[in-house]
This record gives C-alpha cells, sequence and structure tokens, in this order.
C-alpha cells in the first residue's frame, strides 16, 4: 500500500514539476527576451485576461456554444457511420457501392465544406455541428469497417454451430462485441479531428461564438493574450473530453479485455 502511494506521488510530483517547468521558461521568455506582448504574452498576462472572461461570463457562452456544436457533429457522425461501417464491413456488395464514393469524399479537407454548411443552414449552430460532422464520420466508418471485416471467422462459424445464423444475430452477439475496441479508436481519432473542425468553423464564420470565433475575434484586436486564453482552453477541454471517453470505453465497454469482469 506504502509503495503504491509513494509510486504514485512521484508520479504527480513529476507531473507539476514539468508544469512548473514550462510556465516558468515561458514567463522569463515573454519577460527577459521578446518583451512584446504581441508577439508572446506572458504566463501572467495570460492569468489575467483569463480573469476578465470569467468575470464577464463570457468563458461560460463560448465554451456551451463549442460543446453545442461538437455535440451536434458527433451525434450526427455516430449515428450514420457507425451503421455505414458495419454494412461495407459486414455485406460485400454495400462495400463495392458504398467504397468508391466515400473514398472520393474522405480526402476533400472539413474546412472545404464550410461555404455549403453557411449555403446550406445559415450562420446556425447546425452549421458548425455539420463542418465537425464532415470531419468525423469517416474515421468512424474507416475503424467501424476495420473491426467488422477483422472479426476471425472461427467466431462466426462457432456462432454458428451453435444456432447464431442470421445477419442481425450474428452482427449483435459476434461482430459487434469484437469490433468495439476498434470502433472506439476510431471514435476516439474522430474527436480530435472533429475539435479541431469545430475550432476552424467558428474562426471562418460559420459561427458568431465559440472559442474558435473568440480566437480570431480577438486577434483583429490584436489582444494576444485572450487568443492564448481561448487556445489553452481548448486544449484543456479536449483533453477532457478524451480522458472522459476513456475512461468510459476501458471501465464499461473493454473491461473484458483487462480481465476485470465481475
Amino acid at each position: 500500500m506504502k509503495i503504491n502511494f509513494r509510486k504514485t506521488v512521484e508520479e504527480k510530483g513529476i507531473e507539476t514539476l514539468s508544469f512548473v517547468f514550462v510556465i516558468t521558461l515561458w514567463q522569463l521568455l515573454a519577460n527577459r527576451v521578446v518583451q512584446n506582448k504581441l508577439l508572446l504574452p506572458s504566463f501572467y498576462d495570460v492569468v489575467l485576461a483569463f480573469s476578465v472572461i470569467v468575470k464577464t461570463g463570457l468563458i461560460y457562452t463560448d465554451t456551451m456554444t463549442s460543446l453545442l456544436h461538437f455535440s451536434i457533429g458527433i451525434a450526427a457522425a455516430l449515428i450514420l457511420g457507425i451503421p455505414l461501417g458495419i454494412a461495407m464491413g459486414w455485406f460485400k456488395a454495400a462495400n463495392r457501392a458504398l467504397d468508391p464514393i466515400i473514398e472520393i469524399l474522405r480526402p476533400i479537407p472539413p474546412l472545404a465544406w464550410i461555404p455549403f454548411a453557411i449555403i446550406w443552414f445559415g450562420l446556425t449552430h447546425q452549421a458548425a455541428g455539420f463542418v465537425v460532422f464532415v470531419g468525423m464520420i469517416f474515421p468512424i466508418i474507416i475503424n467501424t469497417y476495420t473491426g467488422f471485416k477483422n472479426v476471425p471467422r472461427v467466431y462466426v462459424e462457432a456462432a454458428k454451430v451453435l444456432g447464431c445464423n442470421r445477419n442481425i444475430d450474428l452482427i449483435r452477439f459476434v461482430a459487434l462485441p469484437s469490433a468495439i475496441p476498434t470502433i472506439a479508436a476510431g471514435i476516439r481519432i474522430a474527436m480530435g479531428v472533429g475539435w479541431m473542425c469545430l475550432v476552424g468553423a467558428e474562426m471562418f464564420g460559420v459561427s458568431n461564438n465559440g472559442l474558435g470565433y473568440q480566437i480570431w475575434h480577438n486577434y483583429y484586436l490584436h489582444r494576444m493574450d485572450f487568443v492564448l486564453v481561448y487556445m489553452l482552453l481548448l486544449g484543456f477541454i479536449g483533453l477532457l473530453i478524451d480522458r472522459f471517453f476513456r475512461y468510459y470505453v476501458d471501465e464499461k465497454l473493454l473491461r473484458w479485455k483487462s480481465g476485470t469482469v465481475v
């Protein structure tokens, strides 16, 4: 018990020291070397800017707006992407029909869809969500397809011997549990891509609110300390989303992989 506690303290201590070192180096570079708030605001400047957006309430409004855009995109990508990936991975005809279309659309950068997002949806939450959706759907489709394509044939044959012959039952009880780790990896990759697309969409005029919008708005005002605040917020929120997803997947869906099922 003492050994585990000591190990935890040492690990946390290393993480804390690394943060302190980076912040100290940042402050010294900004104050002693750069000496230009426009080029590199100091850590202290960023803390002051953060206190301002907290007092004004902008941090809550913009964070919730960006999370709304992200939620719209990820919900649509999951609802459409997973079934398409399953169909392509399980049915050869579906793969032959859909693969050329997906491979034509997939290389198009998600931000290239911004003009159509504005035309189709206007400057709305749905427009920003659509850009996020475009960035997320292809990693989800590809990883779901890969997961179903790589289901060991022996699992399928064993299920058929035990009386599981319908495709719907084979998908539900055999293929899907086997493919979940690959699907989860695809969703995690897609979330990172979608979060970046969210910032691009908000910066380039799809929305009048959000963290990405505030980065561009404050850049025009030459308030680079506020720009850094919103950049760091994006990083921390993205980290929290990723950690929450990993915790949920590891603890709820993939416990069997570590042999912890009770």
